[in-house]
């Protein structure tokens, strides 16, 4: 406890990092007080129990409105928060591997990566306009509304526009005067808002008498973030040696590093494109609902987020994106073209496309477990709902949410630890160091 007060000491003592992190926390106290602030025009008690009666947690709805830490349900100005600009950077990340124009903008530096955001800040204008009018006309109860027509619609799409661009505005001024990734910070900090609620709400509901129940499901949520850290931290390192270099009358080089290759170098990305496919089977099934059986039972089971359909080709989803998002983001290529450059080889192994292939088989082999775990993790909430615990609290047993989770708070402990370090204090571990994104990245 000594050590832990002291460390919190040392990290309000370097000014730098101080600012940042009140910068950090001035943004984001301002981005939960948007997610309360209603849309014009409706009524938020009535809106409120229409949503107490029907939230019951087993819906698709209920999960954005997880990531969003409720302002979906409550038609807030921030009813679709950051979304919108995550799935236009996912479309322009995928455009800048198969479009030709995008990977030579990619390559232009500073100002292909200024087009490039531009781009992207466009096409979230675009796709917030679509889901807003969508919002408006299907998700907000009719009888919350108390002035409709077309005016209400267009002004309100137009605030719903407006409250995405200021979500990213604060994610891109906590990434440049905050601490850690800024729009990673708006999701996390949207799923960690509904935890201590379902948590009370999950300990209401099982009662006195069910509190050894509640405990073990504590214990298990443990053990289950222990197994996401694990996934997320753990690498396969490949010995690298550099070769020896006499330049004037010194000698340089011939030292011995390692090349860190992650079990899960896709992240949550398979996981959001997959849950993004989720969509399709019901949405096609509602077409033909009415003239056939098949169609029906289709529709019911994959609208059910915890039936064994649904998850059953969400896992299979997830295997298949894993290995297609490892493939085009990881280039075993580059990585031996820039280890030649530098003088590196992998002991035992030529220089060039031996050493290309070498790491090829080496991430093929790491990607399959790596795969499997990712999905595993990805239907536990399902498993956890047929264990008697409630959908709400299930949700975090697992998923999307809980990788996000992990992966933020890792890579925000990392960025205060190298602060810590570089001005000799002690990290915030005993022994080893915090593993975030960034430092496996620039490794």
């Amino acid at each position: 406890m000594k050590k832990l007060f002291t460390t919190i000491k040392n990290i309000f003592s370097i000014e730098d990092l101080r600012v940042r992190i009140l910068n950090t926390l001035g943004l984001l106290i301002i981005f939960r007080l948007g997610s309360f602030v209603v849309l014009p025009g409706i009524d938020p008690l009535i809106l409120e129990q229409v949503a107490g009666s029907s939230g019951d947690g087993k819906d698709i709805f209920d999960f954005l409105n997880t990531f969003l830490g409720g302002a979906f349900s409550r038609a807030s100005v921030f009813a679709l928060g950051i979304m919108p600009y995550i799935s236009a950077s996912i479309v322009v990340q995928l455009l800048t591997v198969a479009v030709p124009y995008f990977q030579k903008m990619q390559k232009e530096g500073e100002s292909g990566r200024k087009r490039i955001t531009q781009i992207t800040r466009v096409l979230t204008i675009a796709i917030t306009s679509a889901q807003g009018f969508s919002y408006v006309m299907a998700a907000i109860p009719a009888e919350a509304i108390i002035y409709g027509g077309a005016f209400w619609r267009i002004s309100s799409v137009i605030i719903l526009v407006a409250g995405t661009m200021f979500c990213m505005w604060i994610g891109e001024k906590i990434t440049d005067k905050g601490i850690g990734n800024g729009i990673s910070m708006l999701i996390m900090i949207g799923i960690i808002s509904r935890f201590p609620g379902s948590i009370i709400a999950e300990a209401t509901l099982k009662g006195f008498s069910g509190m050894l129940q509640f405990v073990l499901e504590i214990v298990a949520l443990f053990f289950v973030v222990m197994g996401v850290v694990l996934l997320t931290q753990a690498t396969r390192r490949i010995p690298i040696q550099y070769a020896k270099q006499v330049i004037g009358s010194k000698l340089y080089g011939g030292k011995r590093d390692y090349l860190p290759l992650k079990i899960n170098s896709s992240g949550v990305m398979p996981i959001i494109f997959a849950q993004a496919l989720m969509f399709i089977p019901p949405l096609m099934a509602g077409l033909w609902s009415d003239s056939s059986d098949i169609a029906s039972y289709i529709g019911s089971a994959f609208s059910d987020p915890y039936s064994w359909q649904y998850n059953l080709l969400f896992g299979v989803l997830i295997l298949v994106f894993t290995f297609f998002y490892t493939a085009i983001t990881v280039n075993p290529n580059d990585i031996a073209d820039n280890l030649k450059r530098n003088g590196g080889f992998v002991p035992g192994i030529k220089p060039g496309k031996p050493t290309s292939e070498f790491i090829d088989n080496v991430l093929t082999r790491i990607t399959l477990p790596g795969s499997i775990f990712l999905a595993l993790v990805a239907v536990l909430p399902a498993f956890a709902v047929q264990a008697g615990i409630s959908a709400n609290f299930a949700q975090f047993y697992g998923g999307t949410s809980l990788l996000i989770m992990v992966g933020v708070i890792l890579d925000t402990l990392q960025q205060i630890e190298s602060y810590l370090l570089m001005r000799h204090y002690e990290g915030m571990m005993k022994s080893g160091r915090i593993k975030g994104r960034s430092q496996i990245a620039a490794a």
